[in-house]
């Protein structure tokens, strides 16, 4: 595993998932500061390698009037505050290929939406600067096909990528996880399940993407059993009021009993 690699990284000889968590999008210094401080101490407990997560801008919004962000360089310089506050790594995605030089000056690993996982210039770009690359299974995509998204990464002279399965569509206005693609990409690279994007209904006649939070504990420990290496999860403390996916976010207070879960399988698994 490419985890020792992480500045910040603690707990990098856990024989545990890591999880990438945190909200969907920075809202504001306080809202991330208030979220990575809760789940560092839960994380800290449970000896779990944590990044924290949030997106500096939202690009890929299905309404004009919606939230897409607090400005880019503000959001960033909040993830390079709580980076060194808790002192972890942090994880943010881009969208254009100029987002990759200025995101890599402030976070640790440089995310790739799914719908833009088969953008060579933007994969590139990502894989130049020498970070972490996760790339995000685009959800009209076969496991399989990954292989030439980090081929691309590879061949751009970075041996740092990652794959992270989102659920793929079923229908118009739902996601699915086939947990038989797992296998299949940790051949090509360490592979994080994303459980909350996983559990999307987008689409929706109102512009406003849906979810069913209620099935998190079922997909994550799905993942877990299938010895999936990493765990990414949005959470917010007012998943109600959040400015961005708070349908299918996981509500903070929640989060310390489901880690506490997982744990406890991964660990049983361990022993076999």
């Amino acid at each position: 595993m490419q985890l020792s690699r992480i500045p910040k990284l603690k707990h990098t000889a856990s024989d545990l998932f890591f999880l990438l968590a945190g909200p969907c999008a920075i809202e504001s210094e306080d809202m991330a500061l208030r979220i990575a401080e809760r789940v560092v101490k839960i994380t800290d407990d449970l000896k779990i390698p944590y990044i924290f997560k949030g997106s500096f801008k939202k690009a890929n919004r299905s309404r004009i009037d919606s939230f897409t962000g607090i400005g880019d360089e503000k959001a960033l310089k909040i993830l390079k505050k709580v980076s060194d506050t808790f002192d972890v790594p942090t994880v943010t995605d881009i969208h254009e290929v100029n987002d990759a030089a200025l995101a890599a000056e402030y976070v640790d690993v440089l995310q790739i939406p799914a719908f833009l996982v088969r953008q060579t210039d933007l994969v590139v770009a990502a894989a130049q600067t020498g970070k972490v690359v996760n790339l995000k299974k685009g959800q009209f995509m076969s496991p399989e096909a990954m292989q030439h998204a980090v081929k691309k990464v590879h061949d751009s002279g970075n041996d740092m990528a990652w794959i992270t399965d989102r659920g793929t569509m079923f229908g118009y206005q739902d996601m699915i996880v086939d947990f038989r693609g797992i296998p299949t990409m940790r051949k090509m690279a360490p592979t994080v399940l994303d459980v909350t994007h996983s559990l999307q209904q987008p689409n929706q006649t109102s512009g406003v993407t849906g979810g069913r939070p209620d099935m998190i504990e079922t997909i994550a420990r799905a993942g877990v059993v299938n010895n999936i290496d990493g765990l990414f999860i949005e959470t917010h403390f007012d998943p109600a009021n959040a400015k961005s996916d708070g349908a299918n976010m996981l509500d903070l207070k929640h989060l310390e009993r489901l880690l506490s879960h997982l744990v406890a399988i991964k660990q049983t698994i361990n022993t076999f």
